[in-house]
């Protein structure tokens, strides 16, 4: 088996056993027992860029009108806050990441924080433990799944190795790429 159908195996695996422990947890986050089953679903395995160790699984799933995120993120700098994007193209081929493109702004807006103007790509930094591990549920409203100007399908998710000021146009001055993953509806 090619080294890309073990790698879509496991993130089958993962995302199996993922959804699993989501739909455990009823009421946790204000997650129903059944919420992470509905709507659709898309997910990204994070691989390290060069000379990084961070890998995760983050999965996405549509209700309501936003999208619920779960990020399971290991290998960060402990007790750190991470800057942590979509970018516009499904690329991370590049050893350093750069080839996933700048952040999705598919309306042209500043970036910025979550009660604010901001690209679509803007997200919540991930915050990590003692160990370097994030495990973080949170919401965002403008990105979908669905098909349209806004769908995160097809684009990356990268972690950077800095916090994200959410002013410094346009990045948020978060630093280097360390992962990048690509999302892919299931």
């Amino acid at each position: 088996m090619s080294l890309i159908g073990k790698a879509g195996l496991v993130l089958a695996a993962a995302s199996v056993a993922f959804l699993g422990g989501c739909a455990s947890k009823g009421g946790e986050g204000g997650h129903g027992p059944h919420a992470m089953g509905k709507g659709a679903m898309a997910a990204a395995s994070l691989g390290p860029t060069q000379g990084s160790a961070v890998t995760g699984l983050v999965m996405f799933h549509e209700m309501d009108g936003h999208l619920m995120v779960h990020a399971k993120v290991s290998g960060l700098k402990p007790n750190a806050e991470h800057g942590f994007h979509i970018h516009e193209k499904g690329d991370c081929a590049s050893a350093d990441g750069t080839s996933a493109g700048g952040h999705f702004n598919p309306d042209g807006k500043p970036h910025g924080p979550q009660d604010g103007a901001r690209h679509v790509g803007d997200m919540p930094a991930l915050k990590s433990d003692s160990k370097g591990m994030a495990d973080q549920k949170f919401m965002l409203h403008g990105p979908t799944i669905a098909a349209g100007p806004a769908s995160i399908n097809g684009r990356s998710l990268i972690v950077h190795i800095g916090p994200d000021d959410y002013k410094t146009q346009p990045t948020g001055n978060s630093g280097a790429r360390i992962a990048c993953g690509v999302i892919a509806v299931h």
